[in-house]
């Protein structure tokens, strides 16, 4: 068996001061997310998600942040997925950036609801012709025979749409993380690491600085 009990790092590449943070966090995470693609990190979009349905099992995912404002943080997925079943039964939902190259995380708490058709199509018109027929051709989690007959379906779509653009499918599109807290982490030296919590409050934001 592997011993892992040795492996330490230290956390030096920043700090983290609750009185030198903006009032509102999206400015603070719009901050850090630039900071992540100056820094060449592979997909610095890509976020943990994780569910509970109703019977309580936690499930976690890794997906893709495809728009951020002061609304919230969108990703894009089918609406038959697991992950869309278990929004559904319960739309509490925890998602995590984790910046490793930068010693950082950003952690939310929130809730998900489904963006407007609209705002799902713009995005889709978006996508590479291929990603698009892919959308159509993919059950998404449900469980298929074989790779050769995926493609197979994925060839017949093709053949479907092969003259004009690919429409929008009716079960599929975003989601719309709406964050209750936002948690930024930067990690610090002999695991005393700087954690500043931004809670929702009826106007505007509680800024409170968390124990590591």
């Amino acid at each position: 068996m592997l011993d892992l009990q040795d492996m330490r790092t230290d956390y030096m590449k920043g700090t983290l001061d609750e009185y030198n943070v903006p009032a509102n966090p999206y400015l603070l995470f719009e901050q850090r997310f630039q900071e992540a693609i100056d820094s060449q990190i592979k997909d610095p979009n890509a976020m943990l998600l994780a569910t509970a349905g109703e019977n309580g099992q936690p499930n976690l995912r890794a997906v893709l942040l495809k728009i951020f404002d002061e609304r919230g943080f969108v990703f894009f997925t089918n609406y038959n997925s697991v992950k869309a079943e278990e929004i559904a039964q319960n739309p509490k939902v925890a998602v995590e950036f984790l910046w490793l190259e930068l010693e950082r995380q950003v952690r939310i708490l929130g809730r998900c609801e489904k963006i407007t058709a609209k705002e799902s199509l713009s995005y889709f018109m978006k996508r590479s012709r291929d990603s698009q027929i892919g959308t159509w051709v993919s059950d998404q989690s449900s469980v298929i025979t074989s790779r050769k007959a995926f493609q197979m379906q994925i060839e017949k779509m093709k053949q479907k749409f092969a003259k004009g653009h690919v429409p929008l499918p009716d079960f599929w599109g975003g989601y719309r993380v709406i964050p209750e807290q936002i948690e930024f982490w930067q990690g610090r030296p002999s695991r005393l690491h700087d954690r500043i919590l931004y809670s929702k409050e009826a106007e505007g934001w509680k800024i409170e600085r968390l124990a590591p």
